[in-house]
């Protein structure tokens, strides 16, 4: 009977630590051989982290990871299969090698770079070209790295070669409903190649991106035979016997709030906690979009970690000011309240000579509301110079995408929790999370939404409603569709026009937001790159 026990290490690098990362392979490695298995399969790019970025361009970084590699070999208490950059014969690859009995055994080198998304991997690499079929305890298993699954080519070659079991190293990002097509894809090499499929795949949060993890198994008809769980690291051990996968853990599947959730706790997490920031910093204001952010980041990091501010103006509803004491009371976190009344009195007789000479003053204009936003931000950013913790903007995709915040205001600040979650997905949030434990007071969620810069005020005074407001900016931004085809869904052409109008205009503030987390297959980030500067009149 040919039997070989592989173990998946689900875990969370940190990009540039090669000495770190290569010290938590070899945690993984000791627990996968105590658990009997004969292998260790690790996520793509597990020494260096992923993405590197332009560390990638810096012939010193290849050194390191070569030196590393050669430590972790002699150091591997079992065969190991390591993804890691390689550099060969001024040419640099994205690899995966077998190291065993204290050296490299094999190297494969990526066929697939992707170059689409959030990924760069032609700026980066050379592809490879040919397969690497490797023998453990007398099964061949073909190696491949993430996007060599997602095309076919590199593990039929891999087949062709003799391969048994095909396992495959990832760094696959998360986004909704990626695992329904990460099952879609690995179904297509199945029967590509009639193989059994071992996905292992990197978690953690890297700047914009966060990696779920959610490794899995298919055996050679496409069923699902292993589920990691997703959002945390995992060790699993998947037996292959006669040919066969054989049945395994499979963890629950999450809802879409609960995932979307997860994701975002953890980008939260891991950006302050990789970065050194020793908490965070969240400016108040009563409604939905600050609530949800500063639910999730007490969530992420613990209410210790975690300060509030609200900054009531003349405008600022007295129910805003109970919502916000309520929820702070619920969270237990530190909480201080500003009033910023004075400040705006000073700045508007500062100003008034200048402005004087501009001819008669409105009655109100966008200053005035513009300049509240940015009181509250020096503010928060002086108390963030005062503690070293970072301040969490509250924008969300919706906002980001009609320039609905200020710069230098509402903008400022180090982190954008929820810049890629649009206004009514805001809203299932916040309902998904008081399911789990009601911590957003209720009058937060049904109140109609309102910056609060002037008497009265509401979002749909300048926005369409949310609802289509969210499937205008789907369709335009995320999916690429012309306002004539938005129009032709039934959307008002009016509605249209002001949207995609807005959302052009405002590419330049987005460009000064902060880094965000992506949870959409489009989000405003590293895959939206349009010129600030353009005359492109669309398609009507």
């Amino acid at each position: 009977m040919t039997r070989l026990r592989i173990a998946i290490a689900q875990f969370n690098a940190h990009v540039g630590d090669l000495a770190g990362n290569a010290a938590r392979i070899l945690e993984f490695a000791g627990r996968a051989r105590e658990g009997g298995a004969d292998v260790l399969l690790t996520p793509e790019l597990a020494l260096s982290g992923y993405p590197a970025e332009d560390l990638l361009m810096r012939p010193d970084f290849y050194r390191a990871c070569t030196a590393q590699l050669e430590l972790l070999a002699r150091a591997a208490p079992l065969p190991i299969v390591i993804g890691h950059p390689e550099e060969l014969e001024d040419n640099r690859y994205n690899a995966a090698s077998l190291v065993a009995g204290g050296k490299v055994v094999a190297t494969y080198r990526k066929h697939r770079l992707p170059n689409y998304e959030v990924f760069d991997e032609e700026r980066y690499f050379a592809p490879g070209h040919k397969p690497c079929v490797i023998e453990l305890k007398g099964v061949r298993c073909g190696l491949a790295i993430c996007a060599d699954v997602w095309e076919s080519g590199a593990a039929e070659a891999a087949a062709h070669g003799g391969a048994e079991l095909i396992l495959t190293l990832n760094a696959s990002p998360f986004h909704m409903n990626k695992q329904a097509r990460r099952y879609e894809v690995l179904r297509d090499r199945v029967a590509g190649t009639g193989k059994p499929v071992i996905y292992a795949n990197l978690v953690g949060g890297q700047d914009e991106l966060v990696f779920d993890g959610a490794s899995f198994a298919m055996d050679g008809q496409g069923r699902l035979t292993h589920q990691l769980p997703a959002f945390v690291e995992a060790l699993e051990f998947i037996d292959y016997a006669d040919g066969h996968l054989l049945p395994g853990r499979i963890a629950e599947p999450a809802s879409r709030e609960a995932e979307l959730y997860a994701a975002l706790k953890l980008g939260v997490a891991d950006y302050l906690g990789k970065n050194g920031f020793p908490g965070a910093i969240i400016g108040l204001s009563g409604g939905i979009d600050s609530a949800l952010t500063l639910a999730i980041a007490v969530d992420a990091l613990g209410a210790d970690q975690v300060r509030a501010v609200m900054m009531p103006s003349p405008w600022t509803a007295q129910m805003s000011l109970d919502d916000s004491r309520e929820m702070v009371r619920r969270l237990g976190v530190q909480y201080d309240e500003i009033p910023i009344a004075a400040a705006m009195e000073q700045f508007a007789v500062l100003l008034a000579p200048t402005f004087a000479q501009l001819g008669p003053k409105p009655a109100w204009d966008t200053t005035d509301e513009n300049l509240q936003a940015r009181i509250r931000g020096m503010l928060l950013m002086a108390l963030s110079n005062r503690t070293g913790r970072i301040v969490l903007t509250t924008g969300n995709k919706s906002e980001m995408a009609v320039g609905y915040a200020t710069l230098y205001g509402d903008m400022a600040g180090g982190f954008a929790v929820i810049k890629d979650v649009a206004k009514t997905l805001v809203y299932r949030l916040a309902n998904w999370r008081n399911a789990v434990s009601d911590v957003i007071p209720r009058n937060i969620i049904t109140r109609a939404p309102s910056a609060e810069l002037k008497p009265g005020q509401t979002d749909q005074d300048t926005l369409p409603p949310y609802e289509v407001l969210d499937a205008i900016i789907e369709a335009y931004m995320e999916r690429d569709e012309s306002p004539r085809q938005i129009i032709a869904a039934g959307y008002d052409e009016a509605d249209v026009r002001k949207v995609v109008g807005m959302l052009k205009k405002n590419e330049y503030k987005r460009r000064q937001a902060p880094v965000g987390i992506r949870v959409t297959q489009r989000g405003f980030g590293k895959d939206w790159r349009y010129p600030i500067t353009s005359r492109y009149p669309d398609e009507y």
